[in-house]
C-alpha cells in the first residue's frame, strides 16, 4: 500500500529581492494579458465561424503579438509562463466542452490570483537552490520540510497572495512512506457544533477560526472602509491568518483518520447549495467541509486507505441505526430524537455517522459504486436507498442487528 509514485507539490514561502519582486510582477501582469488575449481571440472566432481555436494557434498568435508595437512588452519576460497560461486556457476551455466547468472568463488584476508556472526549460534547480529564467539570483527559499530525496522539479510555480506573502511550488515525484495496515473502519459525519462526529462516538469540537478574529477584522474592515481600495492589505492579512489556522487544523485532522482506519465513509454534501443559506453560509465556509473532503480523498490515494462517498440523498440523519425506522422530520434544531418503533434515543450527528458507515461497507460488500446514482429501477444501489417505517409483508431486523436497516429503493 502507498508504494506507487504520485505528483506531489511542495510549497515554501520565499523573500525576493526588489528586482526578483518587480520581475516576477512584469511576469504576473503578461501571464494574465496572454490569457485575456487568448480567451478573446477564441471567443471572438466562435461567434464569428462557430470554428475552435486550439493552444497550437493561439500559441502562434503570441509570437504575432510580440511583434505588434503595443505588444513588445511581454518578450521582455519569460516566453515560458505565457506559454503555459495559454495551456491554462486550453484546459478550462477542455473542461467546457467537456461540460465539467462553466465558459472561461477574464482574468482581473484586482480578483484573480496573481501566479506563473515555470517549467523546466525556465529554471535551474541545483543543491537545493532555485533560480528562475531572468534571474541572475536564486530565490531566498525558507525550506519547512525536504524535497524527496533526489527528487527534481518538473515545474515551479510562484505566486503571492493578497496578503503580500510569495509562495513557490515544487512538482515533484514522490512515492509516499507506507502507513501501518488497519482494519478499524470509520463513518464521518461533517456537522458546525462538532466540526465532524466519527460512527465510534467521538465528536471534533469546530474550532470556529473566522469567529477567533471576528471582531479584530470588523475593525479592519471599517477601517478599510475610509480608505483607498489598495490599502486592502491589513485585512487580507487577518483572512490568511484565518486560513492558515483552519488548513493546519484540517491537516492534522485528516491525517490522523487516515492513519486510523483503512476504511473511511462521509457523505456527499452539496457545499455549493448549502452555502446560499444566508443564516449559515458564514459558518459553513467557516468550517471547510469542502477542503476537508479533498485532503481525504488525496491522502487516501497516497496510502493505500479506502474513501467511500455516500450519495447526498442518503437520509443519515433520518435513519434509526437500531432498527431502521425512518424518522419523516428532522429539523436542524433537534440534537436528539427517540425512534418511534424501537424506543432507542440517538444523538442526531453519531447515529448519521453510524448509518453513513454501515451503508457505505454495504456498498463495498455489495461490489456498489463508491458513488451510487440518485438510481434507475435496473441499476438500484444499496447505499441510494431510502429506508422507511416497516410496512406489512416486510419484517424489521431482528434485536441487536446494528447498522442494518429495512430499505425501499426510491421510486
Amino acid at each position: 500500500m502507498g508504494t506507487s509514485s504520485v505528483k506531489r507539490a511542495f510549497k515554501y514561502r520565499f523573500y525576493p529581492t526588489s528586482a526578483q519582486t518587480a520581475e516576477l510582477l512584469r511576469t504576473f501582469g503578461c501571464v494574465r494579458k496572454v490569457y485575456n488575449l487568448g480567451l478573446a481571440a477564441r471567443t471572438d472566432r466562435w461567434t464569428a465561424s462557430q470554428e475552435r481555436v486550439g493552444y497550437v494557434q493561439t500559441s502562434a498568435m503570441l509570437t504575432a503579438w510580440k511583434k505588434t508595437e503595443d505588444l513588445a512588452y511581454l518578450a521582455d519576460v519569460s516566453s515560458v509562463p505565457l506559454q503555459q497560461a495559454l495551456r491554462h486556457l486550453q484546459a478550462a476551455f477542455a473542461g467546457f466542452w467537456g461540460k465539467r466547468a462553466k465558459y472561461p472568463r477574464f482574468k482581473s488584476k484586482r480578483k484573480s490570483r496573481a501566479s506563473a508556472e515555470y517549467t523546466r526549460s525556465a529554471f535551474r534547480y541545483a543543491d537545493g537552490r532555485l533560480t528562475l529564467a531572468k534571474m541572475a539570483e536564486p530565490l531566498d527559499i525558507v525550506r519547512s520540510r525536504p524535497l524527496p530525496m533526489g527528487a527534481q522539479p518538473s515545474t515551479a510555480t510562484v505566486s503571492r497572495d493578497s496578503a503580500g506573502r510569495w509562495f513557490v511550488s515544487l512538482l515533484c515525484e514522490d512515492t509516499p512512506a507506507p502507513m501501518p495496515a488497519v482494519t478499524s473502519a470509520v463513518g464521518i459525519d461533517a456537522g458546525l457544533t462538532a466540526l465532524v462526529t466519527l460512527s465510534t462516538g467521538e465528536k471534533i469540537t469546530n474550532p470556529k477560526h473566522e469567529r477567533r478574529d471576528r471582531e479584530r477584522l470588523a475593525r479592519a474592515q471599517r477601517a478599510l472602509a475610509r480608505k483607498e481600495k489598495e490599502s486592502s492589505t491589513r485585512v487580507a492579512r487577518i483572512h490568511a491568518r484565518i486560513a492558515d489556522r483552519r488548513r493546519d487544523h484540517l491537516h492534522q485532522l485528516t491525517t490522523r483518520l487516515v492513519r486510523e482506519n483503512q476504511t473511511l465513509v462521509i457523505e456527499d454534501l452539496s457545499v455549493r447549495n448549502m452555502l446560499k443559506n444566508r443564516k449559515l453560509s458564514r459558518a459553513i465556509s467557516d468550517a471547510g467541509w469542502r477542503e476537508l473532503r479533498s485532503m481525504l480523498e488525496y491522502k487516501a490515494a497516497w496510502y493505500g486507505r479506502e474513501l467511500i462517498i455516500a450519495d447526498r440523498w442518503f437520509p443519515s440523519t433520518h435513519l434509526c441505526s437500531a432498527c431502521g425506522a425512518h424518522a419523516e422530520r428532522m429539523p436542524l434544531n433537534v440534537r436528539e430524537w427517540t425512534c418511534k418503533i424501537c424506543g432507542t434515543t440517538h444523538d442526531r450527528d453519531r447515529t448519521a455517522a453510524v448509518n453513513l458507515l454501515a451503508a457505505g461497507l454495504a456498498a463495498t460488500v455489495c461490489g456498489d459504486g463508491a458513488r451510487p446514482q440518485r438510481n434507475t429501477p435496473e441499476r438500484q444501489r444499496s447505499v441510494k436507498q431510502k429506508t422507511r417505517p416497516a410496512r406489512e409483508g416486510v419484517p424489521l431486523p431482528k434485536e441487536g442487528d446494528q447498522g442494518q436497516s429495512v430499505t425501499v429503493p426510491l421510486k
